[in-house]
């Protein structure tokens, strides 16, 4: 299976993964570039053309083989699947060590070595798997996306409020496409060392109050913040429709970053971007055009 690829993306066909790609097209070109995807014929107008598609599923490290067969550097973008993810993941490691690549990055989550937020085990245990391969790494600790909060602008909108778990805790995140520029510039460095660690987060940290001010200013509507205790706001998002596991690990995330576990003033990202992170702001008003 020959390809003049060198740069490959694992989970390609996610929001962060198809950024990436997209990224690295733009700087590399598409010929360099293959995303690795479950179903590749799902994929089909996802990506720039002339960026290779291979089919490669998590749970099957046989499909893994060959879909990183003659790649040089990997982005392993962590799974979805919580509770299952480590598994996952030492397939892609496994997978990626056989192929003799020459750099493993991983998208992992903002000081992973020391967070209090309960999806933080999963990303401490993949490090661990990632150092004991041996293979030269780049961990990319992501901090939170704004975009997980516009997420919640369409409920908040309907029903006056902004909800959440965080209190006043500052919450320093960046646009997700802040986050796959970064990968995409950490996966072209040539001068990496053996082991790359970077604290990623935005600029300028807000709380959730700030958050549904600035809302609410945009919209020209009072959509005031209402913190709740962390098991009464898992109970909403349940009842919302959201799956239990996930309802818990948003309900989690928002009480630990209520004593500080989503901040971090290093502008690492920044750093790394050459520009400063996208504002707050900014991002929410690009989720109220739609």
């Amino acid at each position: 299976m020959s390809t003049s690829s060198r740069f490959f993306i694992t989970g390609a066909t996610g929001q962060l993964g198809r950024l990436v790609v997209a990224e690295l097209a733009r700087r590399v070109g598409p010929l360099s570039v293959t995303a690795i995807v479950r179903d590749p014929a799902r994929a089909a107008g996802l990506f720039p053309a002339g960026v290779a598609v291979r089919a490669g599923d998590y749970d099957q490290p046989q499909t893994l083989a060959a879909a990183l067969e003659g790649a040089e550097r990997v982005l392993l973008i962590s799974s979805n699947a919580l509770g299952a993810r480590v598994a996952q993941h030492q397939n892609v490691i496994d997978a990626a060590k056989r192929a003799g690549v020459e750099r493993l990055a991983y998208t992992s989550v903002l000081h992973a070595d020391t967070s209090p937020l309960g999806l933080a085990e999963e990303h401490r245990q993949t490090e661990a798997l990632i150092a004991d391969s041996g293979l030269p790494h780049t961990l990319l600790r992501n901090g939170w996306y704004t975009e997980n909060y516009t997420a919640s602008i369409p409920p908040a909108l309907q029903h006056g409020a902004f909800i959440g778990s965080a209190a006043q805790g500052p919450i320093s995140s960046a646009a997700r496409a802040d986050y796959a520029e970064a990968a995409a510039i950490a996966l072209l460095d040539e001068q990496a060392g053996e082991r790359v660690v970077y604290e990623l987060a935005g600029d300028a940290a807000y709380t959730l109050t700030d958050f549904a001010a600035e809302l609410s200013r945009q919209t020209e509507r009072q959509i005031p913040y209402v913190d709740l205790p962390p098991a009464d706001y898992r109970g909403v998002l349940i009842g919302a429709g959201l799956p239990a596991p996930l309802a818990e690990l948003l309900a989690d995330s928002d009480a630990a970053a209520a004593g500080g576990a989503l901040f971090d003033g290093g502008r690492a990202l920044s750093k790394l971007l050459g520009r400063p992170t996208t504002p707050f702001a900014d991002t929410i008003a690009q989720a109220l055009k739609g």
